[in-house]
C-alpha cells in the first residue's frame, strides 16, 4: 500500500510539473527587421528590402567574391537578383536569378543580424550560406 501511496504522489507530482508546459500556447515569432545589407564570410553582399505590398522581400546583389565573381555574374551587382513572398514570419521564399539561372530561394531570419539563404536547383541541388548584417 505504502509504494502505491508513493507511486501515485510521484505521478502527480510528475503530472503537475508537464502541464502547464502543454497548457501554454507557444508564443508566436517576433518579426525581424530584414532590411539592410548583409555579407557571407566570403565577402559576398545582397541588400534586402520589403518590396511590393510590403511583406515581399527583394535582395540586390552589392558585392561579389570568390569563385562566382565571373565577368559574367559580376554583371549582376548592383541589380536586384531575389523577389520572394514571406512564407511565415520571418521567412520568405521565391527565386533568385542571375545570368541566366535561377534557383529557388528560401530566406530566413534566423536572428535581428542574421540571414541564411538556402538555393535550390532541380529541389535536390541546395546550399544553404549564413550572411551577417554590416
Amino acid at each position: 500500500m505504502r509504494l502505491a501511496r508513493t507511486a501515485f504522489l510521484i505521478t502527480s507530482l510528475v503530472a503537475a510539473a508537464v502541464m502547464p508546459a502543454f497548457a501554454q500556447e507557444a508564443a508566436p515569432a517576433a518579426a525581424l527587421d530584414p532590411n539592410g545589407t548583409f555579407m557571407d564570410s566570403y565577402g559576398t553582399s545582397f541588400t534586402f528590402k520589403l518590396c511590393g505590398d510590403g511583406t515581399d522581400l527583394c535582395g540586390t546583389l552589392d558585392v561579389l567574391k570568390g569563385k562566382s565573381a565571373t565577368p559574367e555574374n559580376l554583371a549582376y551587382v548592383g541589380k536586384q537578383v531575389m523577389q520572394a513572398k514571406q512564407s511565415a514570419p520571418n521567412q520568405w521564399k521565391g527565386s533568385l536569378s542571375a545570368g541566366g539561372i535561377s534557383a529557388d530561394a528560401t530566406v530566413t531570419m534566423t536572428g535581428p543580424d542574421t540571414i541564411e539563404i538556402q538555393g535550390c536547383r532541380a529541389a535536390i541541388l541546395c546550399q544553404t550560406l549564413a550572411y551577417n548584417r554590416t
